[in-house]
């Protein structure tokens, strides 16, 4: 049996492949063109990627081809229907970065919340040593207790971020994308309603046509002027324009995003082009990458292909 890993780049040099690799001929690449993913998979029996967009024209390249694994969640880059119509079944890997993008979620709520960015800069700048004071209470913060949580997406994900939220003593609410609740323990809402309540809006629902485009300007000018978003589900589902001039309109407090309708993005993107830069921050789709989860992401990948085989 020959694998082929057309983009190990993405799951970095501290991780061992080893739990793939010892399942037959294994072949890997740090990353792979369209034209050389089309070279690189003509004896393959076992394909996996993580980045790579895997079409007709790919599959039909890997006449020998029984298994495809995604190494994520997520299986947007997949021609699935043509993937099965081949009779050739796509496994993705399930629930290996919860902990992670929850506890980067907890990460990135708390540094918003807490200015911790504004407070550090006004140490280092000097002029917490200038001030002859031995605090600063000009730079306003409030607690999470008993503020409201709205969660767009109430997953695996979510449901970990609505447990930390339970331990600050906060109020959960969640919008169901799918219009179907799941949750005897927390109230599922509109969006509208839950836009409008919440102190913070996290997003962790998948990307799909139901939650395209889901948050734009006008639903951004919904939520309190003191309320923060949180993007940790996929790029796309908040408009990026929009929320650049929510943000530059004063709208709302600030914003956290990790995910991008185009990864990396371009020098032109509106979040480089802010006035207020200040009230974004941005990580390059980290959450799901903490040590442990891409540890788990391979031996998930493993387990995929000793059951298909």
């Amino acid at each position: 049996m020959k694998i082929v890993f057309l983009d190990t780049n993405t799951m970095g040099s501290d991780i061992s492949l080893e739990p793939i690799a010892s399942l037959g001929e294994f072949v890997s690449y740090e990353s792979s063109t369209p034209e050389q993913a089309l070279e690189r998979v003509g004896d393959c029996d076992v394909l996996v990627v993580n980045k790579v967009w895997v079409d007709k024209k790919l599959i039909d390249a890997a006449p020998s081809l029984k298994l495809i694994c995604i190494a994520a969640t997520g299986i947007n880059n997949i021609d699935v229907e043509y993937a099965n119509s081949k009779g050739i079944p796509v496994k993705n890997a399930v629930n290996y970065s919860t902990e992670s993008v929850a506890q980067v979620t907890l990460m990135q709520m708390l540094s918003l919340v807490g200015k911790s960015r504004n407070f550090d800069d006004y140490v280092k700048s000097g002029k917490y040593s200038e001030s002859g004071c031995f605090t600063n209470v000009a730079e306003t913060f409030f607690e999470l207790k008993g503020k409201t949580l709205g969660i767009i997406g109430l997953g695996n994900i979510g449901r970990r971020v609505a447990g930390f939220a339970d331990l600050f003593g906060m109020n959960v609410i969640y919008f169901s994308a799918s219009g179907n609740p799941h949750s005897d323990k927390y109230r599922c809402v509109s969006l509208d309603e839950l836009l409008a309540s919440s102190d913070i809006v996290s997003i962790h629902a998948p990307m799909n046509e139901k939650t395209r485009n889901l948050v734009r300007y006008d639903d951004l000018a919904k939520m309190k002027p003191s309320a923060y978003l949180l993007n940790m589900g996929r790029g796309g589902i908040v408009n990026e324009e929009d929320l650049a001039k929510a943000l530059d309109d004063n709208l709302i407090a600030g914003a956290a995003v990790d995910v991008f309708v185009q990864e990396p993005f371009g020098k032109d993107h509106p979040y480089l082009n802010m006035k207020n830069k200040d009230r974004i921050m941005l990580t390059p789709h980290i959450a799901w990458a903490s040590r442990e989860a891409r540890v788990l992401l391979i031996e998930k990948i493993a387990e995929n292909i000793r059951q298909a085989f």
